[in-house]
């Protein structure tokens, strides 16, 4: 069975309740990965990872942990890219599903606002996280866990 891997970093609470609850409910092994303790649901088939301070090491410890069919939860786009090369999955935090088209048009759009943000221009940041994100997202790994064998999140 696969594997869902958690770039946990900046993963909303709620969004780790949702993915606990399922992990159980599905027997997922699961590992949330990240370079701080994250609380997680104790269970046998849930793995909290800190690992050490740095740019990038929980990012690189996923790509090489994660194989073909695994699903990773992360709103990191690089990494996402990077792990769907190895035909990983990648649900973002909202609830997005990225496919290679979606996820080329994703870090244009990072590697332009990072330009203009280098350059001195504010932009806003991601909307307030919100009930119908989480609802969304429960969905979205609903699908996946129903197509990867795993029953139904209620």
């Amino acid at each position: 069975m696969a594997t869902i891997w958690v770039d946990a970093d900046a993963t909303p609470k709620a969004i780790r309740e949702v993915i606990c609850r399922a992990a159980i409910r599905t027997q997922t092994q699961t590992w949330f990965v990240a370079n701080h303790i994250v609380p997680v649901t104790p269970n046998p088939v849930i793995h909290s990872l800190q690992v050490e301070q740095g740019f990038d090491v929980a990012d690189n410890l996923i790509v090489q942990r994660s194989v073909a069919g695994d699903l990773l939860i992360s709103q990191d786009i690089p990494l996402a890219a990077e792990v769907m090369e190895k035909q990983v999955q990648v649900i973002n935090n909202r609830g997005e599903t990225y496919s290679r088209q979606t996820i080329k048009q994703k870090l244009a759009m990072r590697d332009f606002m990072e330009n203009l943000r280098s350059s001195g221009i504010q932009s806003g940041g991601p909307a307030v996280f919100s009930d119908k994100d989480k609802k969304v997202f429960a969905d979205a790994l609903d699908r996946w866990l129903n197509k990867h064998g795993g029953p139904a999140i209620d």
